[in-house]
């Protein structure tokens, strides 16, 4: 499938990067081991921190790749329906009047993403890519739901083919943990409901945005499945 193991291939650079410095560390302090008595003494509490650092390292890289897990979705066939594009649990589910993507008012469908959850995002729809919008921002707290106003973000604009002509949104926003977002996709390509389009490293939200004629199916408080859990579908 389209994009699959990009999220392990990012877990894989992480744990790179971490043996790296944890490895500049060791040969520090083996470093200070051959000079003098005060630099052997800092040589053998370097080691020591080493030792502790490579326990700390392992437990980061379980963790890792725990967290970077990438399950195929289990896509739902069917007419006029809106799959969830992340993985985590609805806070918010409103009308705005007016939106930068689709435009004009629509209903909005917000879900917070914890560092346990699944953290790649699936197409909500069959279409193509109008639009990826990155935005610069602050890094506050992602279970604020209105944080998307203040907050680091990606907006992804869609032409469905599903109902030709209609415009669907998915915004990605980092947190106080999420410092990148990583979308798979760009302006021009073709995607398939529930197939991979982006990553966001650790707790951060996801929105996403819909014309009015949607019949919402989630409420606040529903645990959701990206690729999987429909979020709504033609009325």
């Amino acid at each position: 499938m389209k994009h699959a193991g990009e999220a392990r291939r990012a877990a894989l650079r992480l744990i790179f990067l971490t043996l790296v410095a944890v490895c500049a560390v060791g040969l520090l302090g083996l470093g200070l081991g051959w000079a003098g008595t005060l630099a052997r003494f800092l040589g053998h509490v370097v080691v020591f921190l080493t030792a502790v650092l490579c326990g700390v390292w392992v437990l980061f890289a379980l963790f890792t790749f725990y967290f970077f897990r990438d399950p195929h979705a289990k896509t739902p066939d069917g007419p006029g329906l809106v799959v969830c594009p992340g993985h985590g649990k609805i806070d918010a589910v409103d009308q705005l009047p007016q939106s930068q993507f689709p435009g004009g008012p629509c209903h909005r469908i917000s879900m917070f993403l914890s560092v346990i959850d699944i953290h790649v995002q699936n197409a909500p729809v069959s279409g193509r890519i109008i639009s990826v919008t990155h935005t610069a921002g602050k890094f506050i707290n992602a279970m604020q739901a209105d944080s998307a106003l203040y907050n680091e973000n990606v907006l992804i604009g869609f032409d469905s083919t599903q109902t030709p002509g209609e415009k669907i949104g998915v915004r990605l926003i980092a947190g106080v943990l999420a410092r990148r977002i990583v979308p798979f996709v760009k302006a021009g390509d073709d995607v398939q409901r529930g197939g991979r389009i982006s990553l966001i490293q650790f707790g951060s939200r996801c929105e996403l945005y819909l014309p009015l004629d949607y019949k919402i199916k989630v409420k606040v408080g529903d645990k959701v499945v990206g690729g999987e859990t429909v979020m709504a579908a033609k009325s």
